[in-house]
C-alpha cells in the first residue's frame, strides 16, 4: 500500500517529508484554495511522484502546470469530463487520478465512464470543499465497490483512523493508497512529520 501526503505548501517543510518517502506528494493548482501553489515547487526524487491537484480546470491549464512542475500524476478534483481525463491519459508522461466525493450514499454507476481513461480512483469526503475538509465518509459504502480499479482512500484520515484501516483492509478491496492531508496539518500549512512517521510505521508502509 501506498502513502500520498497532500496539500504540501512551504518549501522547507517538503524537503523534510520528502525525506520519509512517501510514495506521492500533492500540489494544489486550485486558486480557491488555502494550499494553493503559487509559486515554484522543488525537485523531488524520481521515486516519489509529484502530483498536481486540479478542481475544474481545463487541459492547457493543466498542460501547462505539469510542463513547469515536472508532475508525474495530475488529480482531477471537480466534475471534469471523461473525455478530459482521456486527453491527459493520451499524454502517457502522467498517472491520471480521477475523484469522486462521498458522504452517506454513492452511486457507483458514476464511475462507470471513466474506467478506461483514467489509471486511479480516489474516494474523498463530500463537504463544502473540493477537499481537505477534515472529516471521513462513511466507508461501509466501499463494501459495495464494483470494479478491479485500484483506487486512493482519502477524507480526513488521521491517526486514531490506523484501525479502521486495518479492518477494510480485510475486505480485500483493491485499495492503492492511503491520502492524507489536513489531519496532519500544523499551522501555517506544514505537514507534521513526527506524526507521519508514527502512522506509516503503524500501517507499517
Amino acid at each position: 500500500m501506498k502513502l500520498k501526503v497532500c496539500g504540501m505548501k512551504n518549501i522547507h517543510n517538503i524537503a523534510q517529508i520528502a525525506s520519509i518517502n512517501p510514495n506521492y506528494m500533492g500540489f494544489i493548482f486550485w486558486e480557491k484554495s488555502t494550499r494553493f501553489i503559487n509559486k515554484n515547487t522543488p525537485y523531488l526524487r524520481f521515486d516519489i511522484i509529484k502530483t498536481g491537484v486540479f478542481v475544474n480546470s481545463s487541459f492547457d491549464y493543466i498542460l501547462e502546470k505539469i510542463k513547469i512542475h515536472q508532475l508525474k500524476a495530475v488529480q482531477l478534483h471537480g466534475g471534469e469530463s471523461e473525455d478530459l481525463c482521456k486527453k491527459l491519459k493520451e499524454l502517457k508522461t502522467v498517472e491520471v487520478i480521477k475523484v469522486f466525493n462521498i458522504k452517506n450514499n454513492f452511486d457507483f454507476q458514476q464511475i462507470s465512464s471513466f474506467e478506461k481513461v483514467c489509471d486511479y480512483y480516489l474516494f474523498d469526503t463530500k463537504g463544502k470543499l473540493p477537499g481537505g475538509n477534515g472529516y471521513r465518509f462513511n466507508w461501509d459504502i466501499l463494501r459495495h465497490y464494483p470494479s478491479k480499479k485500484k483506487f486512493f482512500l482519502s477524507g480526513g484520515i488521521g491517526l486514531s483512523d490506523v484501525s479502521s484501516i486495518i479492518e477494510i483492509l480485510k475486505l480485500n478491496l483493491p485499495i492503492y493508497a492511503i491520502d492524507v492531508n489536513s489531519k496532519f496539518e500544523l499551522p501555517g500549512g506544514n505537514k507534521d512529520i513526527q506524526k507521519l512517521i508514527k502512522f506509516k510505521k503503524q500501517l507499517g508502509i
